[in-house]
């Protein structure tokens, strides 16, 4: 009998803890919050680098990255939505749990955890710095004989919009937001490439390598492969989104899933591929890092672009960091053993954009070195690791065509 109570006890608790973490706490998200959730979280501010990725890369193998990496990256998360609800009565609500399933209890979490806080953490960084320079760049070209104010102000002013919005309790709190951000993304992608295109091509334009040695053009290659993963980097926050969705039985999650991951990818190539390619085209190898930068005139588009990057980036910020916070409040209240409260929400929430805040005024150029160093987590978490659990799960027979699109050096 007290056995019984105590596991009715430990159902109830349970019960609790999930209704109110931010991945398990609402289940009634329809199939376009999927789109916008995934266009917020896969077009960051790195389509804006994109161009400058195809100078390093070049004409032909960056064609040929930016296709395959399309191609392979919807593959991939194909393959997450379909493992999503494998196991009959069972949701793998987070990344790490299906690692778990996939490596077993321990190791599945040292392989994920790290990886997916290295790209979701990096990411914010990067996008408080975006946002910041974003800002500064909106002040300088509508007021050019205004007095210069300090890139670190210009982030704490980025970063008061999230002290606020961080305390949204989950994903389908900030729908809204996700919402006008894969808005905006389309709107200043559209702008970059259709200013550079009415520009025209610059006169004398150059498509060689901007490297004159051969090690510092193997450098710039792994750079612009990690630009190009980190463009790609939406697949770590998929199974947190899907989580969001009802399920049933009879009408299992992965559908309406799927057909937003269907309308978000074509949201995708329709911001990527002109971007990349026309401003390439348009620049040769003196494009800058952000395409915006590259473009002068007119003052009035340039300085609304930067505003929608703004508003894109206050929203991409807030999809990445709810992993975050649903790991760190998992590990509070059930490691920890903390009490589910607001307190302990705020407290946490506020730390953490205080942190990535800080780090960003501190290190101002992080974008550039998570270009080079963050390829090594990002490329894992969306090319690779999505095959590798596909293989450790399904076990596909030896040399099907399953086990060759999947096949990875770990297949026993």
């Amino acid at each position: 009998m007290v056995q019984a109570r105590d596991v009715e006890d430990a159902a109830a608790r349970q019960k609790q803890i999930d209704d109110w973490l931010p991945i398990t706490s609402a289940r009634n998200a329809k199939w376009w919050y999927s789109a916008f959730h995934n266009v917020t979280a896969m077009v960051g501010a790195g389509v804006l680098s994109l161009p400058y990725a195809m100078s390093e890369l070049g004409w032909g193998p960056g064609v040929a990255i930016m296709i395959l990496s399309w191609i392979v990256t919807l593959y991939t998360l194909w393959q997450m939505v379909e493992m999503h609800e494998m196991v009959p009565g069972k949701r793998f609500d987070r990344y790490h749990e299906l690692g778990q399933h996939a490596f077993g209890e321990k190791l599945g979490l040292w392989i994920v955890v790290p990886q997916q806080l290295v790209v979701e953490v990096g990411v914010n960084i990067v996008y408080m710095v975006t946002g910041g320079k974003s800002l500064e760049k909106f002040h300088d070209v509508i007021c050019p004989s205004c007095k210069t104010i300090r890139t670190s102000y210009w982030i704490m002013i980025f970063a008061s919009s999230h002290f606020v919005l961080s305390h949204l309790p989950n994903f389908n709190a900030i729908s809204g937001i996700s919402l006008a951000a894969a808005v905006m993304s389309l709107s200043y992608s559209t702008i970059a490439w259709g200013a550079a295109l009415h520009k025209g091509v610059e006169p004398n334009v150059d498509y060689s390598y901007k490297a004159k040695t051969n090690s510092g053009a193997v450098f710039n290659f792994f750079s612009g492969l990690g630009d190009v993963a980190f463009a790609y980097a939406g697949h770590n926050v998929v199974l947190e989104i899907q989580a969001t969705i009802p399920s049933t039985p009879e009408k299992p999650s992965k559908g309406p899933m799927w057909k937003g991951v269907i309308v978000a990818y074509i949201v995708v190539a329709l911001c990527y591929f002109p971007v990349c390619f026309v401003g390439y085209w348009v620049y040769g190898n003196k494009i800058e890092d952000n395409i915006l930068i590259s473009l002068d005139k007119p003052v009035w588009l340039i300085a609304t672009a930067n505003m929608f990057v703004v508003v894109h980036v206050i929203g991409s910020y807030q999809v990445f960091a709810m992993g975050v916070f649903d790991m760190v409040e998992t590990f509070l209240v059930k490691k920890m053993n903390f009490t589910p409260s607001f307190a302990l929400r705020f407290v946490t929430r506020t730390t953490y954009v205080a942190f990535t805040m800080i780090v960003g005024i501190a290190i101002p150029f992080f974008s550039g070195l998570l270009g080079f160093f963050g390829g090594f987590a990002f490329a894992p978490t969306t090319y690779f690791l999505p095959c590798i659990m596909w293989l450790s799960i399904y076990k596909p027979k030896r040399f099907s065509l399953s086990w060759c699109i999947n096949w990875h050096p770990l297949e026993p």
